[in-house]
């Protein structure tokens, strides 16, 4: 067997706004379960094969988990079939892109924002070739 990703496990802000978010880039996510737990919500959202594991957060007085400063989530990317339309659908509900520059004769790679500060890249490969899908010359 060929190992892969079963599930990441992210602590979010609010766990209503990160599942619409996810939903609206990858309608195909279904939520598989949510519950309660030592005094907070989780949810699991994603495929029969992969899933994106949310908890909510546990109050506290300070966090600072700045994106690329210190330890926690950069950001997270999410294969598909096409990055304009999940542009499109992330656009049309009011979310912020993260316009860098991604241009890569293999891949289209778009990011967002969610409502809870979490980056998120969207990849659309462009060639099956795992030499191409993988190159990092660009």
């Amino acid at each position: 067997m060929t190992p892969y990703v079963e599930h990441a496990n992210i602590t979010v802000g609010n766990i209503d706004h990160t599942i619409a978010f996810i939903q609206t880039a990858l309608p195909a996510f279904a939520v598989r379960h949510c519950g309660e737990g030592n005094g907070y919500r989780w949810c699991h959202i994603g495929t029969e094969q992969s899933y994106l594991a949310l908890q909510e957060v546990v109050e506290r007085t300070s966090v600072d988990r700045t994106p690329y400063v210190d330890s926690g989530i950069n950001h997270i990317g999410l294969v598909s079939e096409d990055v304009e339309a999940i542009r499109a659908r992330l656009q049309a509900a009011g979310y912020e892109e993260n316009e860098m520059e991604t241009s890569h004769p293999w891949r289209k790679r778009v990011y967002f924002w969610d409502p809870n500060g979490i980056e998120w890249e969207f990849i659309e490969y462009l060639s099956q070739d795992s030499s191409q899908r993988n190159d990092y010359s660009q």
